[in-house]
C-alpha cells in the first residue's frame, strides 16, 4: 500500500499547469449564462416580463397562462446557447442540491415529429421521487410523492448544457421538505416587520431587503493526495495523522503570494462564477497552509444562499479539471486551522439606505439604532436556537477551538458603541425634556458616524460581531448551508421588530408620548435587557466560560446538546407565530439532524476502526518484523553482547507493541459502544450515545496510530502524511 502514496507524490509533483484564457473582461461575462432581466427583455413579452417582475417585487402569484409564455422564452435562450436539459434545481435537507434533467425533446404517440418542447407546467412544477430524501418522519418511505415548484425571485441559469430553474420543495402533503420554504418566510416575515418600523422614520419604504456577504474558506489539496486518504475520501476530513514539525506557526502563508496552481484553479473557477452571475470578488490565502479563501459582493439573501449552494458544487467541478479536491469540512487536519463561512447580515430598505449604517442626521442615526439594539435583542433573547443554528458534527471540531468562536453566543459592538449604549440607558422614563432630546440628538445619536470611524476592528473570537455596517455571524461553518443560519437569524429579528412595534405603538398611544420620546423608553428598556449578551474580551479565556455561566448564556459543546433548542416551546412559538414553520415541519428538522449528526459519527467510527487495522496495524507489525529480523541478526553476530548492542531495537519493538494492543483494545471497545447505540429507538439518545460513548475513542485511537506514524520507517507508512497534503503546492 505504500506504493500507492508515493504514486500519489510523484502524481502530485509533476502536475502540468492548467493553460487557461480569460474569455473577457468580468463586467461583460457577468450573467451571462443567468436568465436575469437582461435576457428577460430579450425573450419575453412584455406581460410575461411583468408578470416575473411581480412575483420577485411582490410576490404575485403566476398564472398557468402567462407561465407558458415564460417558459418559451426561457426554453429559447437556453436552446440559442446550446441547452440540451432542463432541470428543477433544489436544496432537500442533505445539506447539499439536488437535480433530475430531463431533455427538452419530446416526440408524438408514434415516434414521429420530434421537438424541443418545455411548458408552463414544465416551468412552474416537477414531481421528483421524495421517497430517499431526509424527511424526519413526515413521509413514509412507500410515499414517495413530492413537489418541486419554481422560485421566480432566484433566476434560471445554464451550466454545462442544462438549464437549472431554482425551486422549493414539498411533500405531497404540503409540509416544506427543503431549506428554501423557511428560509423564504423568515425573509417574508422579516420584510414585514421591518418595513413597519421604518415607517416611524420614512413613510416612504415599501420594502426592506435582509443581505447576505458570506466568505467561504476552504482547502485544496492535489487530488492524488487526497485519494490516498480513505479517511478523507469518506469522511472529508483526517482521522489520523500526525502534526507535521511546520504547520501555520510562522503565519507565512495568511495573505501570501498565492501558489501559482491554486491562483490559476481561481482564476478558473471566478469566470465560470461571472457566468452563473454570482459575484465573487475577494481571493486569499487563509491562516492554514493549502486553505484560502472567497468573498461575494453582498447580495439579497435568498439568492446569496442559492449562490453559494451552487459555488460549493461549482468549485469541485473546477477542481476536477485542476486535479485538485476541495475540502470544506470545518476540521479536516489537526493542529492547524480549521474552516468557517462568515455570514456578513444587514438590512437594506427599497430607497437605498443600509439600515445597519449609521448616517449624517440625528434622525437616520435614531434608526440605525433602533435596529441594532433590536437585534442585539433579539440575539440575547434566541441564543440557544442561534447557537442551534450552526450546529453539526464537523462544526463541532471548529467551535472552541483557538481560530473560531466559542461554543458561548456573545455579540461584540466596540468600545464606542458600548458608551453610546451605556449614555442611552440612562434616558429619562416617559417624556423627554426638550433639553435632553436635543443634547441626545446631538450629542450621542449625531455622534455616532464619528465614533464609529475608529471602531471598525473585529473580535475574532465573537461568534457575533457588528462591523461598522453589519452584523458578522462567525459562527457559522464551511460545510454548512447558510440557509438554517438565516432563516434563524431573520427570524429571530422579525419577532422582535414586531414586539418592538407593538411596545412603541402601546406608548404613543396610551402615554400619550411623541413617538421620538417611545422609542427613546423602549430601547432603553432592551439595553438593559440584552447587558448579558454583549462581551467585548477574549472569547477563548477561561475566565469568559466563569462569566458568561454567571449571565446565564448557554455553553453547549456538541450537537446534541445544542439542537434541543429547535423543538423548544420557544423556538415552536416563534416559527409558528411568523408563519415560518410549523410543529410537523421543525420536529422533522430536528430529527433530521440528530439522524444526520448519529450517521456522520457512525461513519466515522467505522472508517476510524478500517483504517486502524486495516492500514496501520499491519504496517506497524511488518516494521516490527525487520526490527525482530535485526534483532536476531544481532545476536547471531555478537552473542550474549547483543542485548545490549540491540537495546533501542528491543524497546522499539516494544512500544510498538504497546501502541498495537492500544489500537486493538480501544477499536474493540469503540466497536461494542457503536452497537450498543445501535439498539437505541430514541434519536436524541442515539446521537447522545455517539456524542458521549463512542466518539471519545477517537482520540486514544488516533493517538496510537499518530506515535506508530513517529516510530514506523517513512518507507513503509502508507498513508499519505500531513506534511505532504498540506504542504504540496
Amino acid at each position: 500500500m505504500s506504493t500507492l502514496r508515493f504514486q500519489a507524490l510523484r502524481d502530485a509533483s509533476t502536475r502540468k499547469l492548467l493553460h487557461f484564457e480569460e474569455l473577457d473582461k468580468k463586467s461583460t461575462l457577468f450573467g451571462a449564462n443567468v436568465f436575469n432581466e437582461k435576457a428577460m427583455k430579450q425573450y419575453l413579452t412584455s406581460d410575461a416580463l411583468k408578470g416575473v417582475r411581480d412575483a420577485i417585487q411582490h410576490g404575485t402569484k403566476i398564472d398557468r397562462k402567462l407561465a407558458d409564455y415564460i417558459a418559451m422564452g426561457m426554453k429559447e435562450w437556453a436552446l440559442a446557447k446550446g441547452v440540451t436539459h432542463y432541470t428543477h434545481w433544489f436544496q432537500p435537507l442533505t445539506g447539499t442540491t439536488a437535480e433530475k434533467h430531463d431533455a427538452f425533446f419530446e416526440t408524438s404517440y408514434d415516434g414521429s415529429d420530434p421537438v424541443e418542447k418545455f411548458g408552463g407546467a414544465q416551468l412552474v412544477q416537477q414531481e421528483p421521487d421524495a421517497s430517499s430524501f431526509p424527511n424526519g418522519g413526515i413521509r413514509n418511505t412507500f410515499e414517495a410523492r413530492g413537489y418541486t415548484a419554481w422560485d421566480p425571485t432566484s433566476p434560471a441559469f445554464i451550466y454545462g448544457t442544462t438549464l437549472c430553474i431554482p425551486t422549493v420543495f414539498i411533500a405531497y402533503t404540503g409540509e416544506a421538505l427543503d431549506n428554501k420554504i423557511p428560509l423564504l418566510r423568515a425573509l417574508s416575515a422579516m420584510d414585514e416587520a421591518a418595513t413597519e418600523v421604518c415607517k416611524y422614520f420614512d413613510k416612504n419604504v415599501k420594502k426592506v431587503t435582509a443581505t447576505l456577504g458570506w466568505e467561504q474558506e476552504y482547502f485544496l489539496i492535489d487530488k492524488a493526495l487526497a485519494n490516498s486518504r480513505p479517511d478523507l475520501v469518506m469522511t472529508g476530513r483526517t482521522l489520523l495523522g500526525h502534526t507535521s514539525a511546520k504547520g501555520q506557526q510562522l503565519d507565512d502563508h495568511y495573505f501570501g503570494s498565492i501558489p501559482t496552481r491554486a491562483l490559476t484553479y481561481m482564476r478558473d473557477l471566478e469566470q465560470e462564477c461571472m457566468l452563473l452571475g454570482i459575484p465573487v470578488k475577494t481571493r486569499h490565502n487563509e491562516v492554514a497552509p493549502n486553505q484560502f479563501e472567497l468573498a461575494p459582493i453582498f447580495e439579497e439573501t435568498n439568492l446569496a444562499v442559492d449562490h453559494n449552494s451552487l459555488l460549493m458544487d461549482v468549485m469541485q467541478k473546477v477542481a476536477e479539471r485542476h486535479d485538485f479536491k476541495v475540502l470544506f469540512h470545518e476540521k479536516p487536519f489537526k493542529g492547524v486551522n480549521g474552516s468557517g463561512k462568515h455570514n456578513n447580515w444587514s438590512l437594506a430598505t427599497d430607497t437605498g439606505v443600509n439600515l445597519l449604517s449609521p448616517s449624517k442626521t440625528p434622525m437616520s442615526n435614531l434608526q440605525f439604532l433602533t435596529f441594532f439594539i433590536n437585534t442585539i435583542k433579539a440575539v440575547n433573547d434566541y441564543e440557544t436556537l442561534l447557537r442551534a443554528s450552526i450546529a453539526t458534527a464537523s462544526n463541532d471540531h471548529r467551535l472552541g477551538a483557538n481560530e473560531a468562536p466559542p461554543a458561548i453566543i456573545s455579540v461584540f459592538i466596540g468600545a464606542q458603541l458600548t458608551k453610546v449604549l451605556s449614555e442611552l440607558e440612562s434616558v429619562t422614563t416617559g417624556k423627554l425634556s426638550p433639553e435632553e432630546k436635543t443634547d441626545l440628538k446631538l450629542n450621542v445619536v449625531g455622534k455616532i458616524p464619528d465614533v464609529l470611524l475608529d471602531n471598525t476592528d473585529r473580535n475574532r473570537t465573537s461568534p457575533f460581531a457588528f462591523t461598522g455596517n453589519k452584523f458578522e455571524f462567525r459562527a457559522v461553518g464551511s460545510n454548512a448551508n447558510c440557509s438554517n443560519a438565516m432563516t434563524t437569524l431573520n427570524a429571530i429579528v422579525a419577532k422582535q421588530l414586531k414586539d418592538f412595534k407593538i411596545e412603541v405603538d402601546a406608548l404613543i398611544e396610551s402615554k400619550d408620548m411623541k413617538k421620538d420620546d417611545a422609542i427613546f423608553n423602549v430601547l432603553r428598556e432592551y439595553i438593559k435587557q440584552s447587558k448579558k449578551i454583549l462581551f467585548e474580551g477574549d472569547g477563548y479565556s477561561e475566565a469568559w466560560e466563569k462569566e458568561a455561566a454567571k449571565r446565564g448564556l448557554s455553553n453547549f459543546k456538541t450537537t446534541p446538546e445544542a439542537i434541543k433548542a429547535k423543538v423548544s416551546k420557544q423556538a415552536f412559538d416563534l416559527f409558528d407565530e411568523l408563519g415560518i414553520m410549523n410543529h410537523v415541519e421543525a420536529e422533522a428538522r430536528y430529527e433530521i439532524e440528530l439522524e444526520e449528526y448519529t450517521k456522520k459519527i457512525q461513519i466515522e467510527g467505522r472508517v476510524l476502526g478500517d483504517i486502524s487495522r486495516n492500514h496501520v496495524i499491519p504496517t506497524a507489525i511488518r516494521y516490527q518484523n525487520t526490527l525482530i529480523e535485526n534483532v536476531k541478526g544481532l545476536k547471531e553476530i555478537f552473542g550474549k553482547e547483543f542485548e545490549t548492542i540491540a537495546k533501542e531495537q528491543i524497546l522499539l519493538i516494544k512500544e510498538i507493541s504497546g501502541h498495537i494492543e492500544g489500537i486493538s483494545s480501544k477499536v474493540a471497545a469503540m466497536t461494542n459502544e457503536r452497537k450498543k447505540a445501535n439498539t437505541l429507538t430514541d434519536a436524541q439518545k442515539m446521537a447522545e450515545a455517539y456524542c458521549n460513548k463512542v466518539k471519545p475513542y477517537f482520540e486514544d485511537i488516533r493517538n496510537h496510530c499518530d506515535k506508530l506514524e513517529l516510530l514506523v520507517d517513512d518507507q513503509t507508512w502508507t498513508l499519505t502524511k500531513y506534511r505532504e497534503l498540506l504542504f504540496t503546492k
